[in-house]
């Protein structure tokens, strides 16, 4: 009687090469601020997508207008431009844990807010108005302070791995919050959906406060619109910064279609996948994601950030010619999948590269780059899109978006040759880093 061999362990090398695709959890590993700040935003991005369904559809049902509805995006861009820039300087002059747990508090409080609005037996339209003004203003205070934390407390080499862990964070969040929205608003109408996103805020606030107080240096300058202004100069001294900004707010200007996707998918003759479509990006951005083990080994960011650009380009484009719904969401994954390999270097390189007493305020620039270009960007293919069509609106935005990021390219060479290995403010900042003693973490909580 013979036995078999027994089976042969997996190659080593197998493994390394799959352990090299996964995400890398290293800033969850050893920051126990990190953690806390993931989950508690995990659990904000959720409520806040309910919201972000059930009010343009409570709006919807109140008023039977589309102009009502877009008027929507019209009160949200001037609060976030103009408090994103004051939240940048803030986020310089103050506690940044404590400008986060107090931003965080009163936008549970706008919820609340929307709850009762919706429990009246006749809701009123204006706080619903009122309600996402504020709160656009309150995301632009806040957001600067919690990009502005994230370097300080996780380390330099891992910057790269947390923003792909905070982008997926946040794709998961818009996968699950509007597919759960869908189903929670025709069985239980926008009550339920205020009520949800006021309970994760609850939730999100128990972890935040457990963060370690993270104070501004002892001469920070105070929020002004000479602080905010040395900022931008410090922002137009460095072209591969500027670089970062111009081809995301190019790609977000020229070939952000989402506004016209219900007319896509009718000429399509499929209006059943209006929802595959808005799902297609940010599935395509957690499919990366997912596999965003490699990134942190790249160097050359600048680079991989136009190619990143001009691949969703492309990839716009061809959705705007495809002829079948299936190969539309082809592109749209593809496309999406793009943007986040963008956004994960454009946030490696601004972290490793912007000096923490200037981080608050490089975040407001940063927030009116990848917010206020998709406002634009809707503008702009509804409009081309009732001169030129549907399809060619699409199209033709993909296709200016390619050719704004090769005259970006040409225009500014830094950023080509941007190299984290050798960059002097990288440099800079890595001995910084080093020198610098190791802050305990602690379970410190919000003092008044």
């Amino acid at each position: 009687m013979t036995t078999e061999d027994p089976p042969l362990p997996p190659a080593p090398a197998a493994r390394r090469r799959l352990a090299s695709l996964l995400p890398d959890l290293a800033p969850w590993r050893s920051s126990r601020d990190f953690r806390l700040m993931w989950c508690a935003g995990a659990i904000t991005v959720f409520g806040s997508f309910l919201t972000f369904v059930a009010l343009p559809l409570q709006l919807k049902q109140l008023t039977g207008s589309t102009v009502a509805v877009g008027a929507l995006g019209a009160v949200e861009l001037v609060p976030l431009i103009v408090f994103g820039l004051y939240g940048g300087a803030l986020a310089d002059a103050v506690d940044r844990r404590r400008l986060i747990v107090w931003t965080e508090a009163a936008l549970g409080l706008i919820a609340v807010g929307l709850l009762v609005n919706s429990l009246l037996p006749d809701p009123a339209v204006w706080p619903l108005y009122v309600s996402a003004a504020v709160s656009s203003a309150l995301t632009g205070l806040q957001r600067p302070a919690l990009d502005a934390i994230v370097p300080r407390i996780v380390g330099h080499d891992q910057l790269a791995a947390a923003a792909a862990l905070n982008a997926l964070r946040w794709q998961v969040g818009a996968i699950a919050g509007p597919a759960l929205a869908g189903g929670l608003l025709a069985w239980a109408g926008p009550s339920w959906a205020y009520g949800v996103d006021a309970a994760t805020y609850v939730g999100s606030l128990l972890l935040s406060v457990r963060l370690a107080p993270s104070p501004a240096a002892h001469d920070a300058e105070k929020p002004s619109l000479r602080a905010i202004a040395e900022g931008a100069r410090y922002a137009w001294s460095r072209k591969e910064l500027l670089g970062t900004y111009a081809i995301d707010l190019t790609a977000m200007l020229f070939a952000f279609p989402l506004a016209i996707f219900p007319f896509l998918a009718d000429e399509l003759h499929a209006p059943w996948a209006l929802g595959l479509m808005y799902a297609a990006l940010p599935a395509g951005s957690c499919l990366v994601s997912l596999t965003s083990g490699w990134t942190s080994r790249i160097h050359r960011q600048g680079r991989a950030i136009a190619l990143a650009a001009a691949g969703w380009a492309l990839a716009v484009a061809a959705a705007g010619q495809a002829r079948t719904i299936w190969l539309v969401l082809l592109c749209l994954t593809l496309a999406g999948s793009c943007d986040m390999i963008s956004g994960i270097f454009r946030s490696a390189l601004w972290n490793q590269t912007i000096p923490d007493e200037l981080r608050g305020r490089l975040a407001g620039i940063e927030l009116l780059s990848y917010s206020a270009g998709p406002q634009l960007g809707q503008v702009r293919v509804g409009g081309m899109a009732a001169l030129t069509g549907v399809r060619a609106s699409v199209s033709l935005g993909g296709l200016l978006c390619f050719a704004g990021v090769g005259l970006l390219v040409l225009g500014l060479p830094k950023l080509m040759a941007y190299d984290a290995r050798t960059d002097e403010h990288a440099r800079r900042m890595r001995e910084r880093r080093a020198a610098a003693p190791a802050a305990p973490e602690t379970d410190s909580a919000l003092t008044a």
